[in-house]
């Protein structure tokens, strides 16, 4: 039998020191120099506050469920990101948790973050994901040797089965599956389970914390101020469970606004998921300095009056656009197509300018149930209970992704 290895375990967070103070001129430099060469992105950086002038923020801490892992508040989503020094950057402010994937970037996305962590591996959690059709022991075995190598390091904090819905909501207790996964623990190759959810949240979260055997130990689940309330009484349910519950999407697809006033929704977005005390970290995609300032900044903020505004009117420019994920619409679709999958996928085309993310996730849909079926309908019986014109979204995926 394979001797157990020896996990290295990153150390406490350090306090606040003089070393620190030039820790926080170092960054302050670095995202002035990004902005100046015009690397910015899509979102405005911060105006100059009080929060500017303390950048980066005191790192805050919560324990991530029953792992006992302390994890910084906002942590880092990589799915976006293509240059290593912008999570470099983060890690050199403290965020302590970083999350990749297997399919990000064909792959590449976890060579890029294995050359941010490089030297650092001791001081973070890394998170990272088996790709989302993989079920049986060769398949996870494959995945995890593969993210191993990639990352450059020889283990990971949290391993996650990838987009469970209540489609292949079996794979929670697939027996082949779990056993590929513990052989992996005893083998210090990984050392926490999890799963990950975009559709049918609350299910999915309850069958994890309903689990007689608690085998999963964290679900990343699609957590944001637009979620219905029975999302929230699920992640309050599994949190008490001792779940771990990792935000993402928790700017509602962070949509151009135009012009909303000088409170940016994309922060406010932020500080709701957060104002969520259920909610251990959150891994916002952070793909350029300017994002990463915006959202890191956001830690020790509180959810104002100016927030809640602020996402009133965010919410009204993006109602007849962004999809919720509820899936509420699915069982009134006579040719079964998951229409909330087509809708992620516009998602990432048009509000995360990720063409090839988009298509990809597009082509997970089962042939025969894309959007291309619903040409066979002369008018769409789904209902939206938010107001989406399903139809519309059917025949914008139908040319965008034919």
């Amino acid at each position: 039998m394979e001797k157990v290895r020896v996990i290295r375990r990153p150390e406490s967070p350090p306090e606040r020191t003089p070393a620190a103070m030039k820790r926080r001129d170092f960054l302050r430099w670095t995202l002035a120099g990004t902005a100046a060469a015009g690397l910015g992105g899509t979102r405005a950086l911060l105006p100059a506050s009080a929060e500017e002038a303390q950048f980066p923020p005191v790192p805050v801490y919560r324990t991530l469920g029953r792992t006992g892992l302390k994890v910084t508040i906002v942590g880092f989503g990589a799915m976006l990101t293509p240059e290593a020094e912008v999570i470099e950057a983060a890690l050199e402010a403290g965020v302590n948790y970083v999350d990749t994937a297997r399919k990000y970037m064909d792959g590449r996305n976890e060579e890029i973050v294995g050359r941010a962590i490089r030297g650092r591996r001791d001081k973070i959690f890394l998170a990272t994901k088996t790709r989302p059709k993989s079920v049986t022991k060769a398949e996870i075995f494959e995945d995890v040797e593969t993210s191993l190598a990639k990352l450059g390091t020889d283990h990971i904090d949290v391993i996650q089965l990838h987009n469970l819905d209540l489609g292949n909501k079996d794979r929670i207790f697939n027996p082949e599956t779990r056993a590929a996964l513990k052989e992996l623990q005893q083998q210090g190759k990984v050392r926490f389970l999890g799963v990950t959810t975009h559709t049918n949240q609350a299910e999915i979260l309850d069958a994890v914390a309903t689990d007689p055997e608690r085998f999963f130990d964290t679900v990343l689940v699609s957590y944001n101020f637009k979620n219905s309330g029975d999302v929230r009484e699920a992640v309050a349910r599994a949190a008490k469970a001792g779940v771990g519950i990792i935000g993402m999407k928790t700017q509602a697809g962070g949509y151009p606004t135009g012009d909303l006033g000088s409170a940016t929704p994309h922060q406010a977005a932020l500080k709701w998921v957060l104002s969520d005390t259920n909610v251990a970290t959150t891994i916002p995609g952070m793909k350029d300095m300017a994002m990463l300032r915006e959202d890191l900044s956001v830690m020790g903020m509180k959810f104002s009056a100016a927030d809640a505004e602020a996402l009133e009117r965010y919410g009204r420019v993006i109602d007849k656009t962004f999809c919720r994920l509820c899936a509420k619409c699915e069982p009134g679709c006579p040719r079964g197509v998951p229409i909330s999958v087509v809708n992620r996928s516009l998602m990432y085309a048009e509000a995360y300018g990720q063409a090839t993310l988009a298509r990809e996730t597009y082509g997970e849909i089962p042939a025969g149930r894309s959007a291309a079926a619903c040409g066979q309908c002369p008018t769409c019986v789904a209902h939206c209970p938010n107001g989406l014109d399903i139809a519309a979204k059917m025949r914008t995926a139908r040319g965008l992704f034919a």
